[in-house]
């Protein structure tokens, strides 16, 4: 059988986010509602208990899709500019050394391609393979390259490009996220057009993860800087980067695929998001990738000048505990927690309630979603006892927050919900890349706000115990191994089980499912309606 699903997300954390990546420790941010369903990591017409193939046309634009803004009477202006707003600038354009949902962001896709990529349905299709065929034992995949594919600064693409982008995902990468591509056994050139794959055991998520950055494709002569020259065969080439301010895309008109209407595309970058939706109002930019202020949104309610572009990600906000550190290595510490917080309260405070409670780590989306929203009703008593129970009845904890939007919003709230129940929380504001650094890198911790913009990233959050939650519970890793190695049945249900003891473990406080809402001029056609994979998708876009 072939199980579809979503890849929303991820790129990022909070509009142009702040995704907590799969890296020193391994992960990203982002989620909510509906759509978005998701295909099997066997891909398309490839089942996951059989041998299959995949073939097709794929070319620039599928993957994320054209959106729900609709199409326009007036033709398209080929060679029209476009300035985006996001919230989180790069710390650097390598996203095989630094983390970050913020790179992958603008890289993904847009320079950097894949073998195979998700569709605007969450489907795997062809990319950079025209065709690829599964195993019957599904460990080996065999992948039949497009021809006349050459990267930005002209050499040709061939499957040795492959086996090195491959091969230097374990040899050479930092990122937690590089575990992905620890069930590959062996990269084979077989021709230069055909490579071939084996994995060390079957795997329900390796094609799936592939469609993201562990499987970008890179020039063997092209890595020598890639922080500040990348070299790609996307639809667009890397420009210019004002630090501080914007990077800028140029359309690559060499691409092998379907050249995009857009000429140029800056990513604007903006500190606060009432500075970026004035920047709309006044024509500095004509996107807003991710409305960081929902409640604002009456402002642009006028539909001859904007539109507003509402779906899913597969992104979970959440409020992160350190399990491994005491007293939250306690689970009565980590219940009492989820007990005392009013979840719906939070997701209306903080977000004009556009999204969805969850319970545990998982996206509507997914196939093994289970609605545990209703796992800790707001219960403030039983929130007492269980401290009393635990011996800490005067608890104090710190809860350190990156610079974005829900985080900031929804942190009083809980600050307040907490001190009912008896705890004392010291919230404090900290830069993005000290988050990174104090708390992804280090777990120098307590609590924090955060959202997990990478899709199906489960595995990487929870059955890790350096990633920076340091949950360590053996039978998860177990489910979650197993799970990835067996049918698509057994992929379900245990995952299903997985999802169930992080719940009872309370190895979080799951706040709600991060929705993609997006404001644009009226004129710009293409945006995604649901956000599938790590980009920012830009090939689909046209300015009527």
């Amino acid at each position: 059988m072939t199980l579809r699903r979503p890849r929303a997300l991820l790129a990022l954390l909070v509009g142009a986010a702040v995704a907590v990546s799969a890296c020193s420790a391994g992960s990203s941010v982002a989620g909510t509602s509906s759509s978005s369903s998701s295909s099997s990591s066997s891909a398309s017409s490839s089942s996951a208990g059989a041998g299959g193939s995949s073939a097709g046309g794929a070319t620039s634009g599928s993957s994320g899709g054209s959106g729900s803004s609709g199409t326009s009477s007036a033709a398209p202006v080929s060679d029209a500019s476009l300035s985006i707003g996001f919230i989180l600038e790069p710390t650097s354009l390598d996203f095989t050394q630094a983390d970050g949902a913020a790179i992958p962001q603008v890289m993904l896709t847009n320079v950097y391609e894949t073998l195979v990529k998700l569709d605007q349905k969450g489907d795997i299709v062809p990319s950079l393979a025209e065709k690829y065929d599964v195993s019957a034992d599904r460990k080996t995949y065999t992948f039949t390259l497009r021809s006349g594919v050459k990267f930005s600064n002209g050499t040709p693409m061939t499957a040795d490009d492959v086996k090195f982008s491959f091969d230097r995902v374990t040899t050479a990468w930092k990122p937690a996220i590089k575990a992905e591509m620890g069930v590959v056994a062996s990269t084979t050139v077989v021709s230069p057009t055909v490579v071939e794959v084996t994995l060390k055991q079957p795997s329900n998520s390796w094609l799936f993860d592939i469609t993201g950055r562990v499987g970008a494709v890179f020039s063997k002569t092209g890595v020598a800087d890639l922080a500040t020259k990348p070299i790609g065969t996307g639809p667009y080439v890397f420009q210019t980067w004002n630090r501080g301010d914007s990077i800028v895309l140029q359309r690559n008109d060499a691409y092998w695929g379907q050249k995009p209407d857009v000429k140029t595309v800056t990513f604007k970058y903006f500190k606060d998001p009432s500075a970026m939706n004035s920047a709309l109002l006044t024509g500095g930019i004509q996107v807003v990738s991710t409305e960081q202020t929902p409640e604002t949104l009456g402002q642009f309610k006028d539909t001859s000048k904007y539109q507003i572009v509402q779906g899913a990600t597969d992104g979970e906000v959440m409020m992160t505990m350190n399990d491994g550190k005491a007293p939250l290595s306690d689970v009565r510490v980590r219940q009492a927690i989820n007990y005392a917080l009013d979840k719906q309260a939070i997701l209306q405070g903080a977000w004009s309630g556009y999204g969805t409670v969850i319970g545990s780590h998982e996206s509507p989306n997914d196939p093994w979603f289970v609605d545990l929203a209703n796992k800790y009703p707001h219960d403030v008593a039983k929130a007492k006892e269980l401290l009393a129970a635990a011996g800490q009845s005067n608890l104090t904890l710190n809860l350190t927050l990156p610079p974005v939007p829900y985080a900031t919003a929804a942190a009083p709230i809980i600050v307040s919900q907490l001190q009912e129940a008896g705890i004392t929380v010291k919230a404090s504001d900290v830069t993005f890349p000290v988050w990174l650094d104090q708390v992804f890198g280090k777990a120098d911790y307590d609590l924090t706000i955060i959202n997990h913009v990478e899709p199906r990233d489960i595995a990487t959050l929870w059955a890790n115990p350096q990633y920076y939650t340091r949950y360590d519970n053996k039978e998860v890793q177990q489910l979650l191994a197993a799970g990835d190695a067996g049918t698509q049945e057994q992929y379900v249900a245990d995952y299903k089980k997985a999802v169930g003891i992080l719940a009872d473990d309370a190895a979080a406080a799951w706040l709600w499912s991060f929705p993609n809402l997006m404001v644009a001029d009226a004129n710009v056609k293409g945006l995604p309606k649901n956000l599938v994979g790590e980009a920012f998708v830009l090939s689909d876009l046209s300015v009527a």
